[in-house]
């Protein structure tokens, strides 16, 4: 990879030839304010998954469209991959963020405006909320790849995971939010959680204001091989097909979890708890991941990732009381987590640094495009087969990419990126 202590760029803060090798301060500070945006942001997406299904199945004209507004959720999530990509190209990383934290404001205020209008109309505008809700989620998951930015490349997976860590206080966060707020207006249930989801979406907005990241030159904007050539790369293929179904798989799972323990007679309180284990587990072993990326590779950290998952989906099948729910949404926590960093990761060992944004964004696309068909097909499994459908139907693909990436490992040639 390029050794990007001796370019030079324009910063953020607009002053021209800042050094793209940012000092130990400017880094530790930029991953700390993304750690704590990722910690806030992170309540956006609790609330939508703790409560899209449930508000869902109150407003939607039929059964089967219940959780149609977590699957556009997920779609808002795809479709704004790209254009988040182009964006942090030619105008930096922060301009990206700070759009992507008025869009969780957004999604909030109109989350709560669907509640009260209530109906089919009210449903429609839901959608709308989760669609807004999507495009804040897709920006904040671009954090994980800005912590990287500027540090050394054997610095890259630590910077990456603690950005991440800060998942761990969405896990509490999100799902007290979701509890203490839910029953505020009796008469309007959720109504008040959205309007707190988009108050924390504006402070969050506030912290990320004071990211220091270099803008990028004329030449990393034009620079760089085709994305053909990069996305023929066996690397970038086992990334990008382990991150899209980690998080296919992960998103399938628990975009049911929470309405099928309330279809089988388990409260949200316990639903919303087991959600907040689940985001935890997500994002805990993110204070060690990168060290036994470091230590094993990315390659065996990813398939130790799908591995759990199936695990998780085995749980499930076990039973249907609260304690299988919540069994496997911790396990299907942990091994996301596995799977995503250790491909995310991945790709940051398929680009030089005037390829990082679209090929970033092009493997985010991959990922949430694959996750937006995943939650569609979910709730309409879950109410016409029932849970233990959604789990056995999760075995396909992963059993499919853990023998793929089985192969990559054991045939694995070092590949070495020319500078751009």
């Amino acid at each position: 990879m390029n050794d990007v202590t001796e370019q030079t760029a324009q910063a953020d803060d607009g002053s021209a030839h800042a050094p793209l090798q940012l000092s130990e301060r400017e880094q530790r500070g930029n991953i700390w304010r993304l750690t704590i945006a990722q910690a806030l942001a992170g309540a956006n997406s609790v609330v939508a998954y703790a409560t899209g299904a449930i508000v869902g199945a109150e407003l939607a004209p039929v059964s089967w469209l219940a959780t149609l507004p977590l699957s556009v959720f997920v779609v808002g999530m795809a479709l704004c991959i790209l254009p988040v990509g182009a964006i942090a190209g030619r105008y930096g990383r922060r301009a990206a963020f700070l759009l992507g934290a008025g869009a969780g404001v957004l999604a909030g205020l109109l989350g709560t405006y669907a509640i009260l209008v209530g109906g089919v109309t009210g449903f429609w505008l839901f959608c709308g909320s989760t669609m807004f809700g999507g495009a804040y989620a897709a920006v904040v998951l671009q954090f994980r790849f800005a912590a990287a930015d500027a540090v050394a490349p054997s610095r890259k997976a630590r910077a990456l995971s603690m950005v991440m860590a800060g998942g761990v206080a969405a896990g509490v966060v999100g799902p007290q939010l979701v509890t203490w707020t839910m029953d505020l207006w009796a008469e309007h249930v959720f109504a008040v959680t959205f309007l707190a989801q988009a108050l924390v979406a504006a402070l969050s907005a506030i912290i990320l204001f004071g990211v220091r990241l270099p803008m990028p030159s004329a030449s990393a904007a034009s620079g760089g091989r085709p994305l053909s050539l990069i996305a023929r790369q066996p690397r970038f293929i086992a990334a990008a097909a382990c991150g899209a179904i980690s998080y296919t798989l992960m998103n399938f799972l628990m975009t049911a979890a929470p309405l099928a323990m309330h279809m089988h007679g388990h409260s949200t309180e316990s639903s919303n708890l087991g959600l907040q284990w689940h985001v935890i587990a997500m994002f805990g072993p993110s204070f060690f991941t990168g060290g036994l990326i470091a230590r094993f590779g990315a390659e065996r950290v990813m398939m130790v990732g799908l591995l759990l998952i199936g695990v998780s989906a085995a749980v499930g099948l076990a039973g249907v009381e609260v304690m299988h729910f919540w069994g496997t949404l911790v396990l299907l926590g942990l091994g996301w987590n596995f799977g995503f960093l250790g491909a995310s990761t991945l790709v940051l060992e398929c680009h030089s640094d005037s390829e990082k944004t679209r090929v970033q964004s092009l493997n985010d696309f991959i990922v949430f495009g694959l996750m937006a068909l995943g939650s569609f097909a979910s709730g309409g499994l879950l109410s016409a087969y029932g849970w233990n459908a959604v789990l056995w139907v999760s075995f396909a693909p992963l059993l499919v990419t853990v023998v793929a990436l089985g192969v990559l490992i054991l045939r694995r040639k070092p590949e070495v990126i020319q500078a751009a």
